[in-house]
């Protein structure tokens, strides 16, 4: 009489999926803290761009027109040398109403501000964050 061949199962046992879930683990711990800050990066790398363009278009309006903008119109005289609107610091109480700070003549800019310092005397324009006083 034949005897029929024992069937054979295909799959993974527990213990090889309990290795693969633990070496993903070990993988997505080392892994998450670089990931988590790019978010971070992004929005300094942002303003810095934003802080250039905006810098240019101030130094474009004073050779255009030989002094700087003025602070109480600040946003509006920039507007024809800006392409889009008027960028918003992203660092910062980024909760804070960014357009109440742009006209402001801050010379010194206050840690825990927020938006965009201006000095229209000297043209100076900052971030106003102690984060973004040295770029």
């Amino acid at each position: 009489m034949l005897r029929a061949l024992p069937r054979r199962r295909s799959g993974f046992t527990l213990v090889e999926l309990v290795v693969v879930v633990l070496v993903l683990g070990i993988l997505a711990a080392v892994a998450a803290p670089r990931v988590m800050n790019t978010a971070t990066t992004a929005k300094s790398n942002g303003t810095r761009q934003s802080l250039v363009v905006i810098r240019n278009a101030i130094e474009y309006y004073r050779s255009e027109n030989g002094a700087f903008p003025p602070a109480a119109t600040f946003a509006t005289a920039l507007k024809p040398y800006l392409k889009g609107p008027f960028p918003a610091a992203q660092i910062g109480n980024l909760n804070a109403d960014v357009a109440s700070t742009t006209s402001s003549p801050i010379t010194t800019p206050v840690a825990g501000g927020a938006g965009w310092a201006y000095n229209a005397s000297t043209g100076e324009f900052v971030v106003n964050h102690a984060d973004g006083i040295v770029w």
